[in-house]
């Protein structure tokens, strides 16, 4: 079994952090490591079968950012342990230097302020590797390279982003990409319906199984309907599904007495496919198929059951009408779920699979859902973000997104059961601002993506039962909450109306 060490200072960083047992090694391609993380007094202990080198990806305290996850470089395994801030000052720094000559060389122009705060950081850095004998000085000198690497990488990713639309408005009216919210159970009206139209030009129709047919052979399709005719009736661009929904309690619970009887499985999962698709045969064209069949969990289904299951619905949906586009759902993109063991395929791997078995999959619905346990991607800063959809469009398939951020860390007794907002970084609590700053960065972000061609809100209000607590744009009285302005306000600079 191999081991990489590391020491933490000050050590007191380590103490009521339950975030550091989601830490994880990676390889060079990105794969994750069955990681097993023990505290042995200052020092972080990563335990994997493999001894190859890697990277360590930790939620660590950066001033003015929180906790976000920070990777080291790869480093190879020895048995003197590694100086944790150092390593992830370097790590922080070579990243920001990497994407800068990729993008120099795309034709980006360096913001002037960038290199004097890049040089400043590095300094730092060099400082600190002086300190190496005197880990406490060495981890204090670090902390502050860090910071200042954290300042760059959001200026140039700010930047990026800033020229990146400059170029699109330059060459078209509007956006190609779309910008939408999930319904949920909200059925709009003429009175309450203005906000989302006002701030989206599409809508994501839940066409969920467990609520649809939550007893066998009883179909209530009324509330689908409504949203259906709302929806063309205001020439919205409508997307819809989840039709499985592969999470632990996510599709019926009458199922669970076929659980293992997966024959019999398919041909009800088939059978569902097949009626949804049917019913709304040429007014929904875009149809995302699954969702979490990358984590799973649910009918205790092994991750080959999900993949062949998945597979077979694209193909029962592609049989009754072969001109949609057809989706699934991506969780957790970052892959940081494979540290548990349980999952021998990366996220990309999983879709892979799926795009070499020849099924038509038209898009890939990737899902960030921030600030939420135990199932969430963990906070990222903006060139994280921007790094991640440039390795996903490596697979030349366009990418859609679902966006989730608490405005709260109350209690949400609207919210389904298994999820809670996380409060355990201090400095970065949820709150009704913190979700439309973030909202205010990533979505112009993800505008500037090539691959982009949808972003989509987890649910529009929390008045009404939804998945992510406190999530919503619009609070649990009907008011909205400022993140919906700021979808209003890019939609009007993004996108023509007329």
């Amino acid at each position: 079994m191999g081991v990489m060490r590391f020491l933490a200072h000050p050590s007191e960083r380590l103490q009521n952090w339950p975030e550091v047992f989601r830490s994880y090694l990676s390889g060079f391609d990105g794969r994750v490591f069955p990681t097993r993380i023990e505290i042995d007094g200052a020092a972080v202990l990563c335990r994997r079968q493999s001894s190859e080198s890697g990277k360590l990806h930790i939620c660590w305290p950066v001033e003015g950012f929180g906790r976000p996850v920070v990777s080291t470089c790869s480093l190879p395994e020895r048995e003197r342990p590694y100086l944790l801030p150092l390593e992830l000052a370097r790590g922080k720094i070579s990243q920001i230097r990497d994407q800068c000559g990729a993008w120099q060389v795309a034709g980006m122009l360096m913001p002037k302020d960038l290199q004097p705060l890049l040089s400043s950081a590095q300094k730092q850095l060099a400082h600190a590797v002086q300190l190496q004998d005197d880990p406490e000085a060495c981890g204090a000198i670090a902390q502050e390279a860090l910071g200042l690497a954290f300042k760059a990488a959001e200026l140039l990713t700010l930047a990026y982003t800033r020229q990146r639309l400059e170029i699109y408005k330059r060459r078209a009216a509007q956006l190609p990409s779309l910008l939408g919210c999930q319904l949920g159970p909200w059925e709009p009206t003429d009175a309450d319906s203005a906000p989302f139209l006002e701030s989206f030009n599409a809508a994501f129709v839940p066409i969920e199984w467990k609520r649809i047919e939550p007893i066998e052979g009883q179909y209530h399709w009324d509330l689908n309907d409504a949203q259906v005719e709302w929806c063309q009736q205001n020439k919205l661009f409508m997307h819809a599904g989840p039709l499985l929904d592969l999470s632990e309690n996510g599709l019926p619970d009458w199922l669970w007495k076929w659980h293992n009887d997966f024959h019999n499985l398919q041909s009800f999962l088939s059978d569902f496919v097949e009626t949804a698709i049917a019913r709304y045969f040429g007014r929904i064209r875009y149809w995302e198929v699954s969702a979490y069949g990358n984590t799973g969990g649910g009918l205790g289904l092994t991750e080959e059951q999900r993949i062949t299951l998945v597979a077979r619905m694209l193909e029962v949906a592609r049989h009754v009408d072969d001109e949609i586009q057809l989706s699934i759902r991506i969780e957790q993109p970052w892959g940081g779920y494979q540290s548990s063991g349980q999952h021998r395929l990366s996220p990309l791997q999983f879709i892979d699979a799926l795009l070499r078995s020849g099924v038509g999959l038209s898009t890939v619905n990737l899902e960030i859902a921030v600030g939420y346990a135990p199932r969430k991607s963990g906070y990222r800063d903006l060139l994280q973000i921007s790094q991640l959809f440039d390795l996903w469009g490596g697979l030349g398939i366009p990418l859609q997104v679902t966006l989730a951020f608490p405005s709260s860390a109350s209690h949400d007794p609207l919210a389904r059961e298994g999820l809670e907002v996380d409060v355990s970084d201090p400095e970065n609590l949820p709150g009704i601002e913190a979700q439309s700053r973030w909202v205010e960065q990533v979505v112009p972000l993800l505008m500037a993506k090539q691959p982009v061609v949808g972003i989509y809100w987890t649910h529009y209000s929390d008045s009404l039962p939804h998945l992510y607590p406190a999530g919503g744009l619009i609070d649990d009285r009907g008011e909205a909450k400022p993140a919906l302005n700021v979808f209003e306000q890019c939609r009007r600079q993004f996108w023509n109306r007329g």
